[in-house]
């Protein structure tokens, strides 16, 4: 794919045209990353992002003026809608189902700079997954990945196999494979007693409290937000924050090495995708019953 040049060009991918607007605008202006850039290191994502979003409702965080201007959400499907571009209808919205490069250009385009897909299929009500969210109340919090790693540790007691992934942002997520069959319910029902575990072992380093402003310096383990109709960034996807950081699963060993978030971004993704692939796709449907059944 070429960068167009000008104010607006076209592109034509997999037989489909997409009109580029603006393809020297920066979108992370101190990075000098432009939309075209953009773009193409999009294309590049691509085989990686689209398995976490094919099939799912869609939320995007769009930037129309890089990342120093004034963003919002999106839900609804932006108009006017090419043909190539599939929808699915939920409760009166019309999402976005980003299954194919033509669609993820077209939303690059209109400053889509995050992807938060929902955390179930299309017309399915069970979780296609299972993911931890660990948020810290500090904006700067070294002891992140300490903490990620102890929930690793918990889940490794229970036979979990999980990856850890950074959000992109502060925080970071456990992402679990899971066979298909268990709720929602069921999964918060486990979380939940991860969490109370935690805090319990932990009382200076872990919270569950729900309100902020209760939580002190403590870090969140948010077994909450693991529901239908709630999103979190997905696997692969940029951030709209300094140095262009991209959501990235991680090894456990890798918690202990002193890392942020901000060293994985999109001017080195692709090296790290090229040497140990996606590490998410490594781990096996968990079976989570018999921990379930015990809980019972």
């Amino acid at each position: 794919m070429c960068a167009a040049k000008g104010k607006k060009g076209v592109v034509i991918v997999e037989g489909c045209e997409i009109t580029v607007s603006n393809p020297d605008k920066y979108l992370w202006p101190d990075q000098q990353i432009t939309k075209a850039d953009y773009l193409s290191k999009l294309a590049a994502l691509s085989p990686y992002l689209l398995k976490y979003c094919d099939n799912r409702y869609l939320t995007t965080i769009r930037w129309p003026n890089g990342i120093d201007g004034k963003s919002f959400y999106q839900k609804n499907c932006p108009e006017p809608t090419p043909e190539f571009v599939s929808t699915a209808s939920l409760d009166g919205i019309d999402y976005v189902n980003l299954d194919s490069l033509p669609t993820l250009l077209w939303l690059g385009n209109l400053a889509c700079l995050e992807f938060h897909p929902s955390f179930n299929y299309i017309n399915d009500p069970l979780p296609a997954e299972w993911v931890i969210d660990i948020d810290p109340s500090l904006e700067v919090e070294p002891r992140i990945m300490e903490a990620a790693y102890l929930v690793g540790e918990v889940l490794d007691s229970l036979k979990i196999q999980a990856v850890p992934k950074t959000s992109g942002a502060t925080g970071v997520q456990i992402y679990v494979p899971i066979e298909r069959g268990i709720t929602f319910d069921e999964l918060r029902k486990i979380g939940q007693f991860i969490g109370e575990f935690l805090v319990k072992s932990h009382p200076n380093l872990f919270t569950i409290e729900r309100l902020k402003k209760n939580r002190g310096d403590l870090i969140y383990i948010d077994y909450l937000q693991h529901y239908s109709g709630k999103t979190l960034s997905a696997p692969y996807t940029p951030r709209a924050r300094p140095f262009a950081p991209v959501s990235t699963p991680l090894k456990w060993e890798e918690l202990k090495m002193g890392i942020t978030a901000q060293d994985f971004h999109l001017f080195n993704i692709q090296e790290r995708l090229h040497t140990y692939g996606d590490l998410i796709q490594e781990v096996p449907a968990q079976n989570l019953y018999s921990i379930l059944q015990h809980l019972k």
